[in-house]
């Protein structure tokens, strides 16, 4: 038994009473199509089981906290779960700082640092006395002298400490951005419109009923101080005192030294006004600048530390020729260079001192850039990674841990690599498993399962027509089992070959980027062929998204080209542009599938006509889980409330009082063909098919999104819950519903993310489906097969970061393919064999 986890009968959510066995100390792969049950296995019965039993022996467990619905599961580890989702928000997170290298650095830094002094400009080092073990340095160590005299003049400095290369602490922090590198500043002419008055809509962020409230809280305040105040007339006519109790509020210093003997408003009704710019500023620093009005605000670099984050003494400190800022800007390979050098460098005292934190400095670099990160850079931050980078990172930094005997359950970590950087995913998931610990995997990647010691199929399809296990063992051996999902769309593909695709040739107009430098493009001119479906393909961090998303995104047929590059020609033939990002739907907990698709308005007002809801007086609001009158109070609507949890993160449980079904009894009474509206929130967008799919508003919306692959989720699924990928493709959906009947040009990116093979032939019929129509769709994708299938390909490189940024090649894949220079060519040249 040791060496297996075996799993008896799981049902949860669509998984059919599943029995497994499960190898230990291997590298395991859990595929099978979108939504057959793969990351249910995973994470909803292994991981919260581990979960569990690890809260139990920790004396944590409340009532509320059930297991999984599994009989039994024996030989669990503890597990670790290292998913996609971006959970640190922090501006001030990087790289540097999540993996502790930054920390590292800065210790460094403060023991071997030279600077100039500024007296007489003679270098100034820092004094290697004794030499300290490496184990102390990681606080600032506060005995001996405060003080280094200069060897030439004898001027007094102060000591250089950790602190003082760190922009999180006033030591070393940019006082003029509080160590972020960029300024904020709001954009007042987004906000007002001085031609017109408040009445007329002068305040951009105000409507209805809000507008309302701010008025009449204005007029009682302009009372309150006496000054003239009139809501019909325009903003360009208002005295100065009038615009700055609009803009700022009356407890601010630009209107309260107006009338110093005046007390300001005690209440909202006699006065008590917050102001425009106040509030707007208020909610982006308590939201950590991600407000509903950060599209309000212009970032700039500051203008004191240039961007660097530090104080200037701190910037004019020096190791082996480089300030801090200048090493942590690099690539890791060249910053990983320069530590190379370094340690070949140092001294005996100075070997002593720091060599060990340079050792451990290189050591966690080359993880990063082994798990296909070698384009970041240190200073890169957190917030801005993708999902399957982030996981990445969180997986080259768990190596260095040297736990054993631990499940690592890993969700895609493949999503947005490109084929040439799978090798080094690959090798570091198995230094993993050869550290005595069994990985998880769930992935669709076709080297990442002929890598894997052991696969297990999940299907044979999505939501409730998948929960079975349909094949175990490794590629090979699935390929000659019938019922496998995943060995029949390997076996087709051998069968059938690289089979030639018949290449549109478009419309003969070009939508034309011209000589692009923005980040790290270098003199890039990219023609885009309209009526064509066209990848940009490109190993991670060549400048693919640049291209596409800061650039080509960021103009249009009435807009002028962005800065970064020199004109952007052709949007006279191209029409409208829709842009398809995998950037988060929303963050609220409350907005979900139906209610971003508009299919729950209609739902709500259907229910409300039945005979039912009218005996019992129910009108749509009744049926809407966000305002109060027919939904549960005692969850919200949510169906679940958190449990704080102490010293583990806070966890949700279902609602005692509805038992998680959103509504009070009397609505939940108006039932369709015995379905209640919680129970059609329960379905899967394609288990509702057979409910709903007559309706006239919701019934096309339900067969795009069974297009796009997403007809194994749930209505009532929160879109927190969703990754990118499935994000991205709901958008599509949306965008798809409308339909603007012109020609249009769409923007995805990496839209295959999280699909099984199968899943992307059902949704390379749609995408050549709407190129069909007239449309041109441009897509950044890693996924060979994609690649292949389409038009036109530009491939950028031929590495990432600076080692980036050229055009490899431009021209059918049969073109691509015949450049030796080309990292993509290599890949369907292998296709085309």
């Amino acid at each position: 038994m040791s060496g297996m986890i075996k799993i008896k009968g799981a049902r949860e959510n669509n998984l059919k009473n599943v029995s497994l066995s499960i190898p230990k100390h291997k590298l395991i792969v859990v595929t099978g199509p979108s939504g057959s049950g793969k990351s249910t296995l995973a994470m909803d019965t292994l991981q919260r089981e581990c979960q569990r039993q690890y809260m139990e022996s920790m004396g944590l467990v409340s009532d509320n906290v059930g297991k999984p619905k599994v009989e039994g599961i024996e030989g669990l580890s503890p597990s670790i779960s290292v998913g996609q989702h971006q959970t640190n928000r922090n501006p001030r997170s990087t790289i540097g700082t999540a993996s502790d290298i930054y920390t590292l650095m800065r210790i460094v830094y403060a023991k071997l640092g030279q600077r100039p002094c500024p007296n007489c400009g003679e270098n100034v080092a820092s004094v290697i006395g004794q030499a300290e073990p490496a184990a102390g340095l990681w606080e600032d160590d506060n005995g001996g002298d405060d003080a280094v005299s200069c060897g030439a003049c004898g001027h007094s400095l102060d000591r250089l400490t950790m602190s003082h290369f760190s922009f999180n602490k006033p030591e070393g922090a940019c006082e003029s951005c509080d160590g972020l590198g960029h300024v904020s500043t709001l954009n007042m002419e987004a906000v007002f419109d001085s031609n017109k008055s408040l009445r007329e809509g002068a305040v951009s962020i105000w409507f209805d009923a809000w507008a309302d409230y701010n008025i009449a809280t204005l007029k009682a305040a302009a009372k309150h101080y006496g000054i003239a105040f009139d809501e019909n007339q325009r903003l360009a006519q208002y005295d100065s005192a009038a615009l700055d109790l609009l803009y700022y509020g009356v407890e601010s210093e630009a209107f309260a030294s107006r009338f110093p003997d005046k007390k300001a408003p005690k209440t909202v009704s006699q006065g008590k006004y917050e102001g425009v710019v106040t509030g707007i500023w208020r909610r982006f620093k308590e939201k950590g600048g991600e407000s509903g009005e950060a599209a309000l605000f212009e970032q700039r670099i500051c203008d004191s530390c240039e961007g660097a984050k530090l104080k200037k003494e701190s910037l004019l400190v020096k190791v082996n020729g480089l300030a801090i800022h200048e090493a942590s800007y690099g690539a890791l390979g060249k910053t990983l260079a320069w530590l190379e050098e370094m340690r070949d460098g140092l001294s005996d005292d100075e070997e002593k001192l720091v060599g060990s934190l340079i050792h451990d400095m290189i050591v966690r670099i080359r993880r990063i850039i082994e798990a296909g990160l070698g384009y970041m850079t240190l200073d890169r931050q957190i917030v801005t990674l993708s999902g399957g980078e982030a996981q990445r990172l969180r997986l080259a930094s768990i190596i260095g841990s040297g736990l054993t005997g631990v499940l690592y359950i890993l969700d895609e970590p493949t999503a947005g690599l490109h084929p040439k950087d799978t090798g080094g995913l690959i090798a570091v998931m198995k230094q993993l498993r050869d550290l005595g610990n069994t990985v998880l995997v769930i992935e669709h990647d076709e080297e990442v399962m002929r890598a894997a010691d052991h696969i297990i199929d999940i299907g044979p399809g999505a939501g409730a027509f998948g929960g079975n296990v349909v094949g175990q063992g490794t590629l090979e051996e699935l390929l000659e089992q019938p019922k496998s999902v995943t060995g029949a769309y390997f076996r087709e593909e051998l069968e059938k070959g690289a089979v030639l695709s018949k290449r549109r040739e478009g419309t003969g107009q070009f939508l034309t980027v011209r000589e692009a430098t923005l980040r790290n493009l270098k003199q890039v001119t990219a023609a885009f062929p309209l009526g064509c479906l066209v990848a940009v393909t490109g190993v991670s961090g060549s400048g693919k998204s640049t291209l596409v998303f800061d650039l080509l995104a960021e103009s249009g047929p009435d807009k002028p080209a962005p800065s970064g590059c020199r004109a952007i020609t052709g949007w006279e033939h191209a029409g409208s542009l829709i842009k398809v990002d995998q950037s988060p739907l929303s963050r609220m907990q409350r907005s979900n599938i139906a209610t971003y698709t508009d299919v729950y308005t209609h739902l709500r007002n259907w229910y409300a006509s039945f005979p039912e809801a009218k005996r019992r007086k129910l009108t749509a609001k009744h049926f809407s889980f966000n305002t109060a009158g027919g939904r549960c109070e005692g969850c919200q609507g949510l169906g679940v409330v958190p449990i704080h949890m102490h010293f583990l993160p806070e966890i949700e449980v279902r609602c005692t009082a509805c038992k998680g079904r959103r509504f009070q009894d009397e609505v939940l009474a108006v039932t369709h063909e015995g379905y209640s509206i919680s129970d059609l929130l329960d379905l899967s967008i394609e288990e509702s098919l057979a409910v709903i799919g007559d309706l006239a508003k919701i019934g096309d919306t339900l067969k795009l999104l069974c297009e796009v692959g997403l007809g194994y989720l749930k209505w009532g699924q929160s879109l927190s819950t969703l990754s990118g990928g499935e994000g991205q493709r709901i958008k599509l959906a949306k965008h798809l519903g409308k339909g603007t009947g012109k020609h249009a040009v769409y923007l995805l990116d990496e839209p295959t993310t999280g699909l099984h093979p199968g899943d992307v032939r059902r949704l390379m019929v749609l995408l050549n489906k709407l190129v069909d129509a007239g449309n041109t769709v441009i897509v950044v994708e890693h996924n060979i097969d994609v690649v292949w299938q389409c038009d036109y390909v530009i491939d950028i490189g031929p590495e990432g970061g600076a080692a980036g940024g050229s055009v490899m090649a431009q021209g059918t894949p049969e073109q691509v393919a015949a450049i030796e220079a080309s990292h993509t060519g290599q890949f369907l040249r292998d296709r085309l064999r």
